[in-house]
């Protein structure tokens, strides 16, 4: 059996792709701005429904801030469904995704909010780099739990900055 001339060039697209996917989910959860924003092209847009509706940089605009006034947060993507086309140097994903969003103690508690969704996105490699052209977020399940704060914690939480020990393994690039 011989494998199709453009099997490598597929897989490695589809493995360009997922690496932004994660990425990007660093780029928040460590809030790294220029990770972030690699994510998109510069003409890049994002819909996430009511509450946003513009460019990808806007759209990171209005999600720091919000992220911003969290103590900690955690992005996850998986299942992502990758279609390439390569003479178009095209691609479309499909991603689920998890986040959980907790406050910072107020009060003698915490709030941590469960969203669970997925992104869709429609992508392009221009110079040679994978980056989204527009995204659109889809909500599946939102749940928010309040609770007792507990002061206790593990000693090596992670950090949202280049101080989070990732950053010693990998510098400043990704």
């Amino acid at each position: 059996m011989s494998i199709p001339d453009d099997s490598v060039a597929i897989l490695s697209a589809k493995e360009a792709v997922r690496e932004v996917l994660h990425a990007y989910c660093r780029g928040l959860d460590r809030m790294d701005r220029p990770l972030a924003e690699s994510v998109w092209h510069a003409d890049g847009t994002a819909d996430y429904g009511p509450g946003f509706r513009g460019t990808g940089t806007g759209f990171l605009d209005f999600v720091w801030e919000f992220h911003a006034g969290f103590r900690a947060h955690s992005h996850r993507v998986s299942n992502a469904i990758i279609r390439v086309d390569l003479p178009a140097g095209t691609a479309v994903s499909e991603a689920y995704v998890a986040v959980w969003l907790q406050t910072s103690p107020a009060d003698g508690f915490v709030t941590d909010q469960f969203h669970r969704g997925r992104y869709i996105d429609r992508w392009s490699c221009r110079e040679g780099v994978w980056a989204i052209d527009h995204r659109t977020y889809v909500a599946d399940l939102f749940r928010e739990v309040r609770s007792p704060a507990s002061e206790a914690g593990p000693a090596n939480w992670g950090a949202r900055d280049s101080s989070d020990p990732s950053y010693l393994e990998f510098g400043a690039s990704m």
